[in-house]
C-alpha cells in the first residue's frame, strides 16, 4: 500500500513538472474599415438626427476592442433629390448630422473618404406598415406553458416587402433577430412570436414583469439577404453540421482599391419601436 501512495505522489509531481505554457498563433487579417451606418427613421419623428460610426478591425486578443476612426469625411446623398447631408466628426468614431431628410422610396448613397480611399454604398428607403399590435400568449410557441410576446401587422398587397424584426429582452446581451420576406404573407395579417425556453445555459422563461424592446423595420431585399447570412451563421455556429464561417461583406465598396474591402453595412430604414411588459 505504501508503494502505491509513492507511485501516486510521483505521478502528481511528474504532471506538475510537465505543465507548459502553449502560445497559440491566431492568424490576423489586414486591418479593415468597419462601417456602422444604420439610418433608422422612427415613425412619429422627423428622422433628422442620424449617426454613422466608423472604426477599424482589431486582432481577436487585442485589449482595445473598439478602434475609432478619426478624420474621415462622411456624407450621404439623396440621389433622387440631389441633396447632400454632411456628417460631422465627434472625435470618437461617431459622425453625426441633424439635417437628414428621410423620404420613402428615395435612394441614398453613403460616401466615406478614409486614408485616401473612397468607400460608397447605396440603399433605398423602403416603406413600412403603419401600425403593429403587440400581445402576449402561451399558445403560439413550442411550450404551451411558456409566455411569449407576439407582433402582428398587415402586409400591404403586391409590394414585395421585406422586414427586419428585433426582440431584445432586458436580461439578454444579444437580441433575437428575424428576417422576413412577404412571399407567403403578401396582403395578409401576419404574427411573429418570441419565446424563451429554459435550458442548461441558464436561460429562463419569461415571467410577469419582464420587459422586451421591439423594433420592426422595412428593409431592402439586399439587406434582407445580408441578414439571412448573418443570422444563419450565428445560429448554426458550434453545431456538428455548421458551415464554415466566412467573413460577411456588406454593401460598402472601395472605389479606389476593391481588394481593400470594408466590413459593416449602410442601411436606410423606416422603423416602429415599442416595448412590452409581460402581465
Amino acid at each position: 500500500m505504501k508503494s502505491f501512495y509513492k507511485v501516486c505522489i510521483g505521478l502528481l509531481f511528474l504532471a506538475a513538472s510537465c505543465t507548459d505554457v502553449i502560445d497559440v498563433d491566431v492568424p490576423e487579417g489586414p486591418e479593415r474599415l468597419v462601417v456602422e451606418a444604420s439610418l433608422d427613421w422612427e415613425k412619429g419623428t422627423s428622422g433628422n438626427n442620424q449617426t454613422v460610426v466608423l472604426s477599424t478591425s482589431t486582432p481577436f486578443f487585442a485589449e482595445q476592442k473598439f478602434a475609432p476612426v478619426l478624420g474621415a469625411s462622411v456624407k450621404v446623398i439623396n440621389l433622387d433629390k440631389s441633396t447632400e447631408f454632411v456628417f460631422e466628426s465627434q472625435n470618437n468614431g461617431q459622425y453625426t448630422t441633424s439635417s437628414f431628410v428621410p423620404i420613402v422610396g428615395d435612394t441614398y448613397r453613403l460616401e466615406v473618404i478614409y486614408s485616401g480611399e473612397t468607400y460608397t454604398a447605396t440603399e433605398t428607403l423602403s416603406p413600412l406598415v403603419d401600425t403593429i399590435e403587440v400581445t402576449q400568449s402561451k399558445d403560439a410557441g413550442e411550450d404551451e406553458d411558456a409566455l411569449e410576446v407576439n407582433v402582428t401587422f398587415k402586409d400591404p398587397e403586391g409590394l414585395g416587402n421585406y422586414y427586419f424584426l428585433r426582440f431584445k429582452s432586458q436580461d439578454d446581451l444579444l437580441p433575437e433577430l428575424y428576417y422576413i420576406k412577404d412571399e407567403f404573407i403578401d396582403g395578409n395579417t401576419a404574427t411573429f412570436y418570441y419565446e424563451k425556453l429554459e435550458d442548461e445555459d441558464s436561460v429562463e422563461e419569461f415571467e410577469p414583469g419582464d420587459l422586451v424592446e421591439i423594433a420592426l423595420m422595412g428593409i431592402s431585399e439586399q439587406y434582407h439577404d445580408y441578414l439571412r447570412l448573418l443570422v444563419d451563421q450565428y445560429e448554426n455556429a458550434g453545431t456538428p453540421f455548421s458551415p464554415t464561417p466566412v467573413p460577411l461583406i456588406g454593401n460598402c465598396v472601395n472605389m479606389d482599391n476593391p481588394n481593400n474591402i470594408a466590413y459593416g453595412y449602410f442601411r436606410v430604414t423606416e422603423v416602429i419601436q415599442t416595448s412590452y411588459t409581460f402581465q
